[in-house]
């Protein structure tokens, strides 16, 4: 919506506001005009207490218009949209460096626990459920701080890649805890080249990938 300003114009001319009584005036006193967020000044008189600005000067400094009518000035500002986008900064593009940072503790994290568990398996090493609790207590913390580092698209696309990664270690960490649990003994290849132990793998490379790129690519294993 325009806004309008009418400002009667004999208030426009610093010539007819020092009008022919000029021995009762108080000499004007001169100082600077700014407006936030604009670049530029105006001259501010300061006349009997009062404040004027040349309003050309106020024109130009808010990228407004002038019109006239019989006795009236009319200022038209920017639309308020236009206001907007001219005063707001450039958008933020790639990954931050909070993101970036938070996102690879968390993919070292979850790394060192599917190997833990893989070799757990492969090995016939069992891991305690205790040591495995405090990996996903620790993923669960640094997944915390990569969402409290969000701040740019990129960082915002990549986010749901970076948890549901986390959720697919999760389950495959249950499931060797189940198994654990329910039999003796564990065939060294029940993690061989299983479709969620791939999954995890292919998500964990390809995110530091784009760590490493600091800008945001879609991994469709981390879907």
């Amino acid at each position: 919506m325009k806004m309008k300003i009418a400002i009667v114009a004999i208030l426009l001319s610093p010539l007819l506001m020092l009008t022919t009584d000029g021995s009762a005036q108080t000499p004007p006193k001169a100082s600077k005009f700014t407006i936030a967020g604009r670049s530029g000044e105006a001259q501010l008189l300061q006349i009997n207490g009062k404040s004027y600005v040349d309003i050309e000067a106020l024109a130009r400094l808010t990228k407004g218009t002038l019109s006239f009518k019989t006795n009236e000035t009319i200022l038209t500002l920017p639309t308020a949209v236009a206001v907007v986008q001219a005063s707001a900064p450039n958008a933020k593009v790639g990954l931050s460096a909070a993101f970036v940072r938070a996102a690879i503790e968390e993919i070292s994290l979850i790394r060192e626990w599917r190997s833990a568990v893989v070799h757990a398996v492969q090995k016939n090493t069992p891991v305690t459920e205790d040591s495995l609790t405090e990996q996903r207590r620790l993923a669960d913390k640094n997944l915390e701080l990569a969402s409290a580092a969000v701040s740019t698209d990129d960082d915002r696309s990549a986010y749901p890649l970076l948890a549901t990664e986390l959720i697919n270690m999760k389950k495959l960490s249950d499931l060797y805890l189940a198994m654990v649990t329910q039999v003796n003994f564990i065939s060294t290849d029940t993690f061989h080249s299983s479709p969620l132990e791939d999954q995890i793998l292919t998500c964990a490379q390809g995110f530091a990938s784009m760590t490493e790129k600091r800008e945001f690519q879609d991994q469709p294993a981390c879907h």
